[in-house]
Formats: C-alpha cells, sequence, structure tokens
C-alpha cells in the first residue's frame, strides 16, 4: 500500500496496475482511504503540481475500488481528467481480475454518466467486451461512437475509404445508429455536411446500408418520420429529412403516413413542411386524401407566414376546386383564410380564385364568404364590392383610435445595503461564485444585470468592514473558499477590456482578506489613469478606479459608506440625498474619495432645483460647493454635436468620418467638457476630452457587455449613445451578435434623447440578428411610452443609414412589424412616414421595400393617416406599371389616404364566363 501511495505521489502512472494487482481486498480498501485524502489534499495545489499526479490518481483509484458505483463515480471525476492522453489502458489493466458481471455493471454506469469523448467510447467499449455484453447505449456514447466514426474516417481518407465503408466495418453500427433517431440532439459530427446531395455524409451512409440489409429500412423510415413529428433543432430536421428522402418512400409508405404528413405542413419548419405538402399534393392527385382532409390541412398551412407554402397551398386548392366544383362548400371558406395574410398578393390569388368559384357557391356560402372579405383593406374594397355588393352593411361606429404602448418605466428605488455580516456574505458569494464574471445578458437591464447587487454589496462591505471587521473576515473566508479570484488576489494591474461587476468586487474581497497586499493597491489608485483610447475602457477604468478606491477603504475606517451608491436602479442618484450623505460625512470628519465622489456627480440628478443647491452650499465644504455648482449648471458631461457641424475642431467632426477604412460609417462626435479634466481624478479626465469617432476597429467590441456603463453616466443618455455608437453600427453592417444589449438600457437613462439616441435605435432596429432587434423594438417602445420619442427624426436616421448601406430594409421590415404587432401602430407608421421618401426615391427599390411598405399599411389601415403628411414618391411607386410586391403594397398604403384614388386591379369581371371560369 505505501509503495502504491508513493508511486502515486511521484506520478509513475505505468507502475500503478501492478501495485494494484499486488494488493487484497483490504489492502485495496486501505490504501483507498489514503488515495482519498492525497485527492484532497491536491485540489489546492497549483495546477502544474496536479496535472504530474493526476493519471497516477485516476488509475489507483479505480483499481482500488471494489464497488462499481465508486469506481465510476472515480473515473468520472473532472478533477481527475485533464488535457493530455486519458490513461484508460492503465485503468483496464488495473481492472483485470474483475468479474465480468462487475465490469459490464461499470460500463453501464460510466455510460449514463456525460463522458462522450472518442476516448471514452473506447474504454466503455472495451469494458463491454471484457464483459462479454453489448455496448449500453447512452446518448454519451452515442456521442463518443460519432466522434470515433469521425476520427476514423478522417484517418482513411489518405487510403479514399468513404463514410459508408467506415460505419460498415464497425461492429456497433446496428446498435447505436439507431439511437440516433431517440437523442435530444444529434452530434455535430453526424448532423453537419457540406451539401444533401453529397453521397459521402450521413444520410446518404445510413440509406446504403439500409439497401444493404445492414441497417432495417422501415425501422429507419417510421423513425424519421417521427423524429420529424417531434421537432427539435432546424439543423437536426434538416437531417432527418435529407435521410428521409435518401430512402425513398414508396407509395404506400406515403399514404400510410397521411396523418403525419399533415402534421409536419402545418407545424414543421419551412423545408419539412415544404416536403410535406409536396408529399399531400400526391396523395391529392391519386386519390387518397378527402376534401376534409384538404380542407384541414390547408387551414393550418394558410396561417403559415412562408408565402411559398401559402401559394403553393392556394395551388393545390384551386386543383381541387377545378377537378370537382362540388367541394366548393367546403374548400372556399378555406381559400377565405388567406385574406389574413399581410401579402397583397396572396390576397388577391385567394380573392381570384373565389371569384373564379363564386356561381357555384349557395347563398348561405356567399354570405359567409362576404364577411371574410370584409378583413380585406381599401385596395380591395371594390373588387369586393363587385363581387358580393355591399360588404357587411353599415360599418359600426368606432371610437377614436388609441395607441397601445406599454407602460413607462417606473423607477425603482435600491434596498440598502446589507445590515449583517450574514446578509452580506451571502450576496457577495452569489455574485462572485455566479456567471456574473461573464458579459450580461443582451437585452438585460441595468437592475436585471446586477449593476444593483453590486452597488448594494459594495457599499456593505465598506460598512461591516468598519463596524464588524473581524466577525465579516471569519465569515468571508470560510464562505469563499475555493474561488481562485479570492484565494490567489490579484496578481497584476487588472486590464479595463476584462473588467467587470464581479471582477471589481473580487479585487476589494481580495484586499479586505489581505490576500491582495496594500502596496499593490496604492498602486492601483496611482497607475490608472482612464487614458483609454475608447469609451469602453474609459467607461471600465471609473469602475476599475473606484473598485481600488473600496480596496483602500476597507483596509481601514476612513469611510463610513461610498457616497456614488445610487437612489434608483438606473444608477442615478437622488441630490438631496447625496447632499445628506455628504452633511454625515462632515459629522464624521472623513474625507470623500476622490473616484466616489467623482461617481456620485456624474450619477447625481442635476434637475436644477434651487432649493437642493443651497443646501450643498450650506455644507460649507468643497464637496458641497461642486455640488451645488454642478447642479445648477445642469450641463451633460459631453455635449453630442448634431449633423453638419463642422467648426470647433478637433472636437467637431463631419456627420459621417470618410476614412480609407470605412467611408460610410454614420457616428457622432461630443464636445470637450474641461470642468472634467480640471476637478475630477485622471481616471474620469477621458470623460471630458473632445472625441471625434475613429473609423479603426476597437479590440473591446464583443469582449464584454457590461452593465455599468448605463450606471456610470445614468443622466447622460445620449452621451453615452455618441460614445457606445461603433457597437451599434458593427451590429448592423458587420452583425456581431448581442450589440444593440444596452439600447433598453439606454432609454431608461436621463438627460434629453437627441439624434444620438435616436440614431443608436436606428442601427438597432436594423441589426442582423432577431434578438438584438427585440431589443430595440423594446426601447423603441419605452422610448415612446415616456413621450421621448420623435418618429420624424428616428425615420431619418433610419433613411440615412439605408443610403449609406448600413442598414439592410429587410431588417427593418421585420422590426417595424414586430413593434407594430404590439399595438403600436400610430407610432410605427410615424416613423416609416418619414423614411420612406428617401427609399421610394430609389431607382432600383431596395430588397424589402414592398414588406416594409405592406407594415406601414396594415398601421395606416388600423389608426388612421389623419396626423399623417402625403408621403412623397408613394403615388409614383403605385402608379408604375408590374404587379410586384413594391407597387401592390405602395397602392394598398396609398389607398388609406383619404384623398387617394389608387388604381386597384380588378378581378370580377372573371366572374362573367362561367364557363371560362371553371375550365
Amino acid at each position: 500500500m505505501n509503495d502504491l501511495l508513493t508511486a502515486v505521489r511521484a506520478g509513475a502512472h505505468r507502475e500503478v496496475p501492478a501495485l494494484v494487482l499486488g494488493l487484497d481486498r483490504a489492502g485495496r480498501r486501505a490504501a483507498l482511504a489514503g488515495l482519498k485524502e492525497l485527492r484532497k489534499e491536491a485540489r489546492g495545489w497549483e495546477w502544474q503540481r496536479q496535472d504530474k499526479i493526476r493519471k497516477a490518481l485516476q488509475v489507483a483509484g479505480a483499481g482500488c475500488h471494489t464497488g462499481a458505483a465508486g469506481c465510476a463515480g472515480w473515473i468520472g471525476g473532472r478533477d481527475l481528467r485533464g488535457w493530455s492522453r486519458s490513461p484508460y489502458p492503465l485503468i483496464l489493466a488495473a481492472l483485470g481480475d474483475r468479474d465480468p458481471a462487475w465490469l459490464g455493471d461499470l460500463a453501464r454506469r460510466l455510460a449514463a454518466k456525460s463522458l462522450d469523448s472518442e476516448a471514452d467510447f473506447t474504454f466503455i467499449s472495451e469494458l463491454a467486451r471484457m464483459a462479454g455484453c453489448p455496448v449500453p447505449a447512452t446518448d454519451s456514447l452515442v456521442e463518443g461512437w460519432a466522434e470515433r466514426i469521425s476520427t476514423a474516417r478522417w484517418h482513411a481518407r489518405s487510403g479514399r475509404v468513404p463514410l459508408t465503408g467506415v460505419l460498415r466495418s464497425d461492429p456497433h453500427v446496428t446498435v447505436l445508429a439507431p439511437r440516433l433517431f431517440e437523442m435530444a440532439e444529434l452530434p455535430a459530427q453526424v448532423g453537419w455536411y457540406e451539401s444533401a446531395d453529397s453521397a459521402d455524409h450521413w444520410p446518404a451512409a445510413l440509406s446504403t446500408l439500409a439497401a444493404e440489409g445492414v441497417l432495417d429500412r422501415s425501422q429507419l423510415v417510421e423513425r424519421c418520420v417521427t423524429r420529424l413529428v417531434r421537432g427539435g433543432k432546424p439543423g437536426d430536421q434538416r437531417f432527418f429529412l435529407t435521410l428521409l428522402q435518401q430512402l425513398g418512400l414508396t407509395e404506400d409508405e406515403e399514404g400510410s403516413r397521411l396523418h403525419d404528413w399533415t402534421v409536419l405542413a402545418a407545424d414543421g419548419i419551412s423545408v419539412v413542411a415544404s416536403h410535406a405538402q409536396d408529399v399531400l399534393g400526391r396523395l391529392d392527385a391519386r386519390g387518397e386524401l378527402s376534401v376534409r382532409e384538404l380542407a384541414e390541412v390547408s387551414g393550418s398551412v394558410l396561417f403559415r407566414p412562408e408565402k411559398k407554402l401559402v401559394r403553393a397551398q392556394l395551388m393545390l386548392l384551386g386543383k381541387a376546386l377545378g377537378r370537382d366544383t362540388t367541394t366548393a362548400g367546403e374548400l372556399l371558406p378555406v381559400v377565405a383564410e388567406a385574406f389574413g395574410n399581410e401579402d397583397i398578393a396572396l390576397q388577391e390569388r385567394a380573392l381570384k380564385l373565389i371569384a373564379r368559384h363564386l356561381p357555384a357557391a349557395g347563398e348561405a356560402l356567399r354570405e359567409e364568404l362576404s364577411l371574410a372579405a370584409a378583413q380585406l383593406g381599401p385596395l380591395h374594397r371594390d373588387t369586393v364590392t363587385a363581387l358580393f355588393g355591399a360588404v357587411g352593411g353599415e360599418a359600426p361606429a368606432e371610437g377614436p383610435y388609441e395607441e397601445l404602448l406599454p407602460p413607462a418605466p417606473v423607477l425603482s428605488r435600491l434596498d440598502p445595503a446589507p445590515r449583517t455580516v450574514a446578509e452580506l456574505v451571502e450576496e457577495v458569494a452569489a455574485q462572485l461564485k455566479s456567471r456574473s464574471w461573464q458579459p450580461a445578458t443582451p437585452g438585460a437591464s441595468a437592475a436585471a444585470s446586477g449593476i444593483s447587487g453590486f452597488e448594494r454589496a459594495l457599499d456593505g462591505l465598506v460598512r461591516l468592514a468598519r463596524t464588524d471587521r473581524a466577525e465579516l473576515t471569519e465569515a468571508l473566508q470560510e464562505a469563499l473558499a475555493g474561488v481562485w479570484s479570492v484565494e490567489d488576489g490579484i496578481e497584476r494591474q487588472p486590464e479595463p477590456a476584462y473588467m467587470t461587476t464581479a471582477y471589481a468586487l473580487a479585487l476589494v474581497v481580495g484586499s479586505f482578506l489581505g490576500r491582495i497586499s496594500g502596496e499593490a493597491v496604492a498602486e492601483g489608485k496611482r497607475r490608472w489613469t482612464g487614458t483609454g483610447t475608447c469609451a469602453h475602457a474609459a467607461l471600465n477604468g471609473v469602475l476599475l478606479a473606484r473598485a481600488w478606491e473600496a480596496a483602500g477603504d476597507v483596509r481601514t475606517d476612513r469611510v463610513p459608506f461610498l457616497l456614488a451608491t445610487p437612489t434608483w436602479h438606473t444608477g442615478s442618484l437622488d441630490p438631496a440625498e447625496l447632499v445628506g450623505r455628504l452633511r454625515t460625512y462632515r459629522r464624521f470628519g472623513a474625507p470623500p474619495g476622490p473616484a466616489d465622489f467623482a461617481q456620485a456627480l456624474l450619477r447625481v440628478c442635476r434637475s436644477g432645483e434651487e432649493g437642493v443647491a443651497e443646501a450643498a452650499a450650506d455644507l460649507g465644504t468643497p464637496e458641497g460647493d461642486r455640488l451645488a455648482a454642478w447642479i445648477r449648471a445642469g450641463e451633460p458631461v459631453a455635449s453630442v454635436l448634431r449633423h453638419g457641424l463642422t467648426s470647433d475642431r478637433p472636437s467637431a467632426g463631419n456627420w459621417w468620418r470618410r476614412s480609407a477604412s470605412g467611408a460610410r460609417k454614420v457616428l457622432l462626435a461630443t464636445r470637450e467638457r474641461p470642468l472634467i479634466q480640471e476637478e475630477f481624478p485622471r481616471s474620469f479626465h477621458w470623460l471630458g476630452r473632445p472625441h471625434v469617432p475613429d473609423s479603426r476597429d476597437c479590440y473591446h467590441w464583443g469582449a464584454e457587455q457590461c452593465p455599468h456603463w448605463a450606471a456610470t453616466l445614468p443622466e447622460d443618455g445620449e452621451t453615452l449613445a455618441a460614445w457606445l455608437m461603433p457597437d451599434l453600427l458593427r451590429t448592423a453592417d458587420e452583425g456581431p451578435r448581442g450589440g444593440a444589449w444596452v439600447l433598453p438600457s439606454l432609454v431608461e437613462t436621463g438627460g434629453g434623447a437627441g439624434v444620438a439616441m435616436h440614431l443608436a435605435l436606428a442601427y438597432g432596429l436594423g441589426a442582423r440578428h432577431p434578438e438584438d432587434r427585440i431589443s430595440a423594438v423594446d426601447a423603441l417602445l419605452v422610448l415612446a411610452a415616456r413621450d421621448r420619442l420623435d418618429t420624424a427624426l428616428l425615420g431619418r436616421e433610419l433613411a440615412v443609414l439605408v443610403d449609406h448601406e448600413l442598414l439592410k430594409v429587410v431588417r427593418l421590415a421585420d422590426s417595424a412589424r414586430t413593434a407594430a404587432a404590439t399595438g403600436a401602430y400610430r407610432t410605427v407608421l410615424g416613423v416609416l412616414a418619414a423614411a420612406l421618401p428617401t427609399l421610394l426615391a430609389y431607382e432600383k427599390a431596395p430588397r424589402g421595400l414592398g414588406d416594409l411598405l405592406a407594415v406601414a399599411a396594415e398601421c395606416a389601415e388600423r389608426c388612421g393617416t389623419e396626423e399623417i403628411e402625403p408621403i412623397a414618391g408613394l403615388a409614383a411607386t403605385a402608379g408604375r406599371k408590374g404587379t410586384s410586391q413594391t407597387v401592390r403594397q405602395a397602392a394598398r398604403l396609398l389607398a388609406a389616404f383619404p384623398t387617394a384614388s389608387p388604381s386597384v386591379p380588378e378581378v370580377a369581371h372573371e366572374q362573367q364566363n362561367t364557363t371560362e371560369n371553371r375550365r
């Protein structure tokens, strides 16, 4: 036993199997106790020292366990699994004297764990071979098998062995391949392939093996269809669809799964629904689809947003009606469901189909169709009247239109800092052990992202470090044992690029517990000057300066609490509350920390209230005088330059900077604020300098999403929007994910909402990723609910971005549609009415303009156009030749204006010749 422990401590893993096999059952149990103590001890070692003994410890522990459950737990321990090659052959050797039933039990237990590498699969499959049992077909084992197949395929490429050959020669394919259909998600190696038409990918290989009889073809067909009906990730759905198409279903196999095709056509992803729709078309042509079944599936498909699917379903209905006019009673009401589609071309197609077969309809059916046609907009009103007469009788009297907007956000007051050691330690531990080290969730507000918790914890540390030092020290040491940021301390100066609130909190806690020396704290307070070249470094630098200052405060009894702790969840600070805190400081004789007081000034509400300013001046302290002057001035930290200002360089600049690296970038500059550089600490000086946006990339972009940015300048949203504009530009232009996360927080900030805020919002509405556009829509609705939205200004900014090819119209249409769906029709129409004249003036209509016009037309039909000026270029676009979506939707929007008289395409005349209509 002692020899075994000595070998493990020396890292001699190759000697371990023989030493284990030389021990009896009692010796192994005794050795296991020593191994467990060594494992516990090693957890506190440096990683290099841990890595030295990891293999030997894993082999020895596995060999000394007498129970399969304990052995499986030891082998699967994450702290025993390194980056180097796994010692599984040595473990197999150490287990060479075990009973086959015991080995089979171990294989099953390991397969149930999340061990999904190729090495894990090889180890478990070898255990199963030694036990004489089949491999356990668990998800993790299938993933490891897929990785092994992928590796074998790459190694075999030099010999030109295709995937089919690799699978054909694999002894586990008949057991594990069917399990692919039961997994929640396909392994990455299986689901990825370059082309669906390739002969060397998993679907083609599986279908070939099914044709050869290696796999059961009928079982694969059944499982494919079942998996498609069950749903899942789009990539997985395409895989199973490709396999199903490769298998080539017979007519009998298609007909026996009629219910599955109807479900897939109604609810499957687009490509799957299209395939199901094709199968249903073939069934209908063969007479295997009843009229009732066709009507039921059509009712679902016509509600889908994909125009291609709706168009194809209308064609299928038209064929059925053409074959048998007696089906009009069941199918025409289904056709009328397409009247609710936003695409005007599909509405017209459905209207034409009804007009063609209306003579076969009875009086009751005509009345039903007439009521359905009443939902069509003004563009179709003449045609509907020609078909049915006066639609719906007298229109009911309607009240004035009321805009539906979300309630304006209400400021929520921060809870007081924790008053007891237990409460404070719980909050600190929760933040330092959570994912707050990671970027904030896109779209999360300051409160939701943890800025409130951070500020309360930071203030609580300063307070209780003064009053309960001994108890707090003991509690923090116990609660934060093993947290690397606290145990190891901060060895070098933190980089602002990676600064987060959790990092700042760890720095303060580390200083309090003595993990960071006083010299390091003093050096940190001295070194950081905030001279970063971008807003990200500057805003992070403010947080870092506050952290170093608080790290010094918790080592002494210098201050009773922090001045900059916000009053509200946005980060704003009530000026009267700050006056009260300064009064307490004066009573204690405590000098305010420069960074803490500077941050407090940036957060204070500059309402210009003379009473609060007088109370601050009456304090008779330098800080009171500065606060009074700050409130009375009521100026932003940095003024944003509006369009066209080109004087006072370098603070001014062209609206967009034209350079060799980026002539299309539309950014805003900010003016100099000398007061910041004269009276604030050096770490704040960047905020007061003039800034012209640079076309060069900033390496902070995409690195962090920091909720403390908005809370650093909670009363200067306009300034902050100008500084963070490059992030939003890239979100719309180059398309990194999560760039619009800041918009909901920006619109909750104080100050004015001018050109910067609206330009930032415009970028967000045109973001590449849907989640970013959702964040922008949320911000738009909040800004409108707070009566701070200038719809004309936002529309002009959108037009400018489209003009500079920084915003795609199709993405803007999606954002506008989402906003309108909430009930904000007048708001959306006001924005689009200001943007459309520029877009309509293009000689070639941009992609998505028809969709944008469709949203505008729907808004106009719902809220009216009484408050909207005529849109320049709309009549000319509506009068163009052709039936494109742009022309049709322009005519629809024009028809919503009271004085408009658009040319409406006629379809009613098709009713005149019954014989021609039926043919």
